[in-house]
C-alpha cells in the first residue's frame, strides 16, 4: 500500500495545526496566569496603604507608556483607522479597562481577590439578560441552565450563613467590574477589523490613565500612595515589587500574551481558556496573601464558571458577544 503525497501533506498540515492549537493553548493559560497575579499584586499594596485608584493609574499608566512604541509602530500609518475608530477606543478605555480596574481593585479592598473576580466573571450571564429583556427572544436550554447554575453560584459565593464575610459594598463594586467587562462584549461589535488590536488595547490604556488621573485630580477617586513595604509570601519587600509586577506582567506581558493566544485559537478557544484565570487567582491569592475563599464559596465559584462555560457555549450567543469579543482581555 502506497501512501500518495497528497495525504503526507494533510498528515503534516494536521499535525503543524495540532502543534500550533498547543501552543496557543499555552500562551493564553500564561496570558491568564498573568492577568490573575494583579489581584495579589495590587491586595499587597491596598494592605500597605495604597488606594485602589492609586494602584489602578499606576498599574495601567505603566503598561500605557510600556506599549506605546509598539502600539505605534503597529498603526503602520493606518491614521484614518484610528480615527474612526476613535470613539470605540475611548469607550473601551474608559469603561472596559478604567471601570473594571477600579471596580475589581476596590472590591478587593473590601474581599478576597477570588470572590472579586468570580463575581466580576458573571459579565456574560448579565449580558444575556440583558439581550433576553431588550429582544425578548428566549435563549437557549444551555444559556437557561448556564444562568441559573452561575446565579445559584453567586448565591453560595457571598455566603448568606455569615460563616465567610462578604463586605456588601465590596459586592457593589465587584458587580460594577462585571457590568464593565459586559459593556467591553458589546464594543467587541464596534470594533474595525482594519483595527489592530495592539492599539485597541494600548489606546485604551492611554485613554484609561488619563480618566482615572482625572478623576483622582478633581477628588472623584481617591489617589493615596505609600513608600512603605509590602507583604506577600510572608516576606516584606519594597512596593516597587508588586508595582512594576502590575505593569509590566500582569498588564503589558498579560495583553501581547492574549492577542497571540486569540491569533493562534481564535476568539472562542481563547474565551474558554481564559476561565482558568478564576482559578490562578485562587491559586495566586493562597500562595502569595494566604487568602482563600470558604468552601461554599469554592463550591460557588464552580457553579459560576460551569454556569459561564454553558453560556458560551450555547448556539444561542448575544449579538453583542460574537466573533469578535475576547480579542483583547480588557483586564
Amino acid at each position: 500500500m502506497t501512501i500518495s503525497s497528497t495525504d503526507t501533506m494533510t498528515t503534516d498540515a494536521t499535525r503543524l495545526a495540532r502543534r500550533g492549537q498547543a501552543t496557543g493553548i499555552a500562551i493564553a493559560l500564561s496570558s491568564a496566569l498573568m492577568f490573575a497575579l494583579s489581584g495579589p499584586f495590587a491586595k499587597s499594596l491596598l494592605d500597605a496603604g495604597w488606594s485602589p485608584g492609586a494602584a489602578v493609574l499606576v498599574r495601567i499608566g505603566g503598561a500605557a507608556l510600556v506599549l506605546l512604541v509598539p502600539t505605534i509602530l503597529s498603526l503602520r500609518g493606518r491614521w484614518r483607522t484610528l480615527r474612526r475608530s476613535s470613539k470605540v477606543i475611548a469607550l473601551y478605555g474608559t469603561i472596559a479597562i478604567a471601570g473594571a480596574q477600579v471596580g475589581f481593585f476596590n472590591a478587593v479592598s473590601y474581599m478576597s481577590v477570588g470572590v472579586a473576580l468570580l463575581i466580576e466573571y458573571l459579565a456574560p450571564v448579565l449580558l444575556v439578560l440583558l439581550v433576553w429583556a431588550q429582544t425578548r427572544r428566549r435563549p437557549g436550554v444551555r444559556t437557561i441552565v448556564g444562568t441559573v447554575i452561575a446565579i445559584l453560584g453567586m448565591v453560595l459565593v457571598l455566603d448568606l450563613t455569615g460563616a465567610q464575610t462578604v463586605h456588601p459594598i465590596g459586592v457593589a463594586w465587584a458587580l460594577l467590574a462585571a457590568v464593565s467587562l459586559a459593556t467591553y462584549f458589546v464594543l467587541g461589535t464596534k470594533i474595525s477589523d482594519d483595527l489592530p488590536p495592539l492599539v485597541l488595547a494600548g489606546g485604551g490604556l492611554v485613554v484609561g490613565t488619563v480618566v482615572v488621573g482625572l478623576c483622582g485630580v478633581i477628588g472623584l477617586l481617591p489617589l493615596a500612595f505609600s513608600a512603605a513595604d509590602v507583604t506577600m509570601l510572608s516576606l516584606q519587600m519594597s512596593w516597587l515589587v508588586p508595582i512594576l509586577s502590575l505593569a509590566l506582567i500582569s498588564t503589558a506581558a498579560a495583553y501581547v500574551t492574549g492577542i497571540l493566544a486569540t491569533a493562534k485559537l481564535g476568539t472562542r478557544i481563547a474565551s474558554f481558556v481564559g476561565l482558568s484565570e478564576v482559578v490562578f487567582a485562587v491559586l495566586a491569592s493562597w500562595l502569595l496573601l494566604a487568602e482563600l475563599p470558604g468552601v461554599l464559596q469554592l463550591l460557588g465559584g464552580l457553579g459560576i464558571l460551569i454556569g459561564v462555560i454553558l453560556v458560551r457555549a450555547d448556539t444561542y450567543t448575544p449579538a453583542a458577544a460574537t466573533t469578535r469579543t475576547n480579542r483583547v482581555t480588557p483586564r
